[in-house]
C-alpha cells in the first residue's frame, strides 16, 4: 500500500508567522513583506521541483503574482491574532512520474479553489537528499478569504468553524485518497492509499470477511520521527551500510518506527504466503486430495519459495522480541510497584517523625528555663536536618508541616487550659470562694 498523508495547518500571526514568509519558503523565492517591512529570501533553498498559483476565473491579475497575492492576504487581516493563510500538506505517490505527481497536486489544488473560492499557491518538493527517497510531497498554501473580482472578501468560515471544519477536512481527506488511487490506477500501478485510520480499515476488513487483511491491519500506527531524530537515524543507516552491518536504531522513536516497519513487512510477507497456502489447499482439494494431503501442500506453500528461511527467522525474532518486550514491561511494572511501596513507607515514616517533632517542639515551648528551651529547640532543628537528608526532601518539607501542626497543638492546649480554668472558677464560685 502506498503512503497516505494529508495535514492541514494554519499560518497564525499570533505565532509570529506571515503568509509572505511561508510562501517564500515553500516556493524558494525572494518576497518582500509590506506589513513587516522585511524581505524573505529563500532562493538558495533546494528540492523545489515546481510551483504555481491557481485562482478563481474572476480573480484580479495580481493574484497570479506571489508577492502581490500574499501581501494582499496580510493587508486584508487587521487583528493581531489573525490567520493569514492555510496550508494543506500532501504526500505524493512515489510510484507516479514527476509529471503524474504534478498533475495530481494541481488537480487537488483546483478542487480547493473550486470548492471554497480561494487562491492556492502550490509548491512541489522532492525528497530530502538524506531522507526517504519516496517522500515526494506538495505544500498548498491557500487564502483564508474568498477571492473574487473585488479581491479578498469573506472568510472561509466553513473551514474555520468547529461545527463544520472537521467534517470539511475529513471530506477533503477522502477526496485526496480517491484522486491518488485514480491516478495510480491510470498509471497501471497496484499500490493504493487509504485515508482511514488503521482501526477503521480493520473493522471494514472484518465486516467483509477478509480476516487476512484485518490481521495485517492489527498493528500500531507509525509515528513521526521529527527532524532531529530523523537526522540521527539517517546517519546510523549510512554508517551501517558503510560498515556492512545491520542497521540498529539509535533513538527511542527510531526504534519504535523501525519496529512498526518490521512488523508491517513481516505481516505483508505472511499474508502473501497465507494466500499461496490457501490457494494450494484449494487446488489440492479440487484434485480430490484428502484433507491431510491438502494441508501438507498448504504448509509446503507457506514455508517454501524465495525468502522462506528469512521468513521463518523473522518470525522467530519477532516472537523473541515480543517476549523480551513483555519481560521488560513486567520488570518495569514490578520496579514501579517497588518504588511506590518505598515512597509510601518513606511518607509514613516522615509523617510519624513530623508528629514526634511537633510534640517535642510544643513541649519545648513550655519549658520554664529559656536557655534550656532554646537548647532543646536547637537539638530538634538538627534532628530535622538529618531527617530531611534521610527522607530525600528539603528542610522546609518537614519544618513547614511541623510548624503548622505545632501551632495547632499549641492552640488546642490553650483552649484546653482555658476550659480547665473556667471549670476551676465555676467550682470556686459554687463554694463561695469567687475571685
Amino acid at each position: 500500500m502506498a503512503s497516505y498523508h494529508l495535514s492541514v495547518k494554519t499560518v497564525k500571526r499570533s505565532a509570529g508567522r506571515t503568509a509572505t514568509a511561508a510562501a517564500a519558503y515553500r516556493a524558494g523565492e525572494r518576497l518582500s513583506c509590506a506589513r513587516e517591512g522585511r524581505v524573505h529570501d529563500y532562493t538558495r533553498k533546494q528540492g523545489i521541483e515546481e510551483s504555481f498559483i491557481l485562482a478563481p476565473a474572476d480573480a484580479p491579475g495580481w493574484a497570479q503574482d506571489r508577492a502581490g497575492l500574499w501581501n494582499a492576504a496580510e493587508a486584508r487581516e487587521t487583528r493581531r491574532n489573525s490567520v493569514t493563510a492555510r496550508e494543506w500538506e500532501l504526500a505524493l505517490p512515489a510510484e507516479l512520474s514527476a509529471e503524474g505527481r504534478a498533475e495530481l497536486a494541481r488537480g487537488f489544488a483546483q478542487e480547493l479553489v473550486s470548492r471554497y473560492g480561494i487562491a492556492a499557491d502550490v509548491a512541489i518538493h522532492a525528497p530530502h537528499r538524506d531522507g526517504d527517497q519516496r517522500n515526494h510531497h506538495a505544500h498548498v498554501l491557500t487564502t483564508t478569504r474568498v477571492l473574487g473580482s473585488e479581491g479578498l472578501t469573506d472568510k472561509t468560515r466553513i473551514l474555520d468553524a468547529a461545527r463544520t471544519g472537521g467534517a470539511e477536512i475529513a471530506e477533503m481527506r477522502g477526496l485526496w485518497a480517491q484522486m491518488q488511487n485514480a491516478a495510480l490506477e491510470r498509471a497501471e500501478m497496484e499500490a493504493r492509499v487509504d485515508h482511514r485510520s488503521l482501526e477503521d480499515q480493520r473493522e471494514a476488513a472484518l465486516s467483509r470477511g477478509d480476516e487476512l487483511a484485518a490481521m495485517a491491519l492489527d498493528r500500531d500506527p507509525e509515528i513521526k520521527l521529527g527532524p532531529a531524530a530523523s537526522a540521527m537515524e539517517r546517519k546510523a543507516m549510512r554508517e551501517a551500510e558503510r560498515d556492512g552491518v545491520a542497521y540498529e536504531p539509535v533513538t527511542e522513536r527510531g526504534g519504535q518506527v523501525h519496529g512498526v516497519r518490521q512488523q508491517r513487512s513481516l505481516m505483508a510477507d505472511l499474508l502473501e504466503r497465507m494466500g499461496r497456502a490457501r490457494e494450494a489447499y484449494a487446488q489440492a482439494r479440487e484434485a480430490e486430495a484428502g484433507r491431510l494431503s491438502a494441508a501438507t501442500e498448504a504448509a509446503r506453500a507457506l514455508f517454501s519459495g524465495a525468502g522462506a528461511r528469512d521468513f521463518a527467522a523473522s518470525f522467530t525474532r519477532a516472537y523473541q522480541d515480543r517476549e523480551a518486550a513483555r519481560q521488560r514491561a513486567l520488570e518495569e511494572e514490578r520496579a514501579q510497584a517497588r518504588e511506590a511501596e518505598r515512597v509510601a513507607a518513606l511518607e509514613a515514616a516522615r509523617g510519624q517523625f513530623i508528629e514526634q517533632v511537633v510534640v517535642a517542639w510544643q513541649d519545648s515551648r513550655e519549658i520554664a528555663n529559656p536557655d534550656v528551651a532554646k537548647q532543646r529547640q536547637r537539638q530538634l532543628v538538627g534532628e530535622v536536618e538529618k531527617a530531611a537528608e534521610r527522607f530525600g526532601c528539603t528542610f522546609d518539607d518537614i519544618a513547614g508541616p511541623a510548624n503548622a501542626r505545632a501551632n495547632e497543638i499549641r492552640d488546642q492546649r490553650t483552649r484546653e487550659a482555658e476550659i480547665e480554668l473556667d471549670r476551676f472558677r465555676h467550682r470556686d464560685r459554687s463554694d463561695g470562694l469567687g475571685l
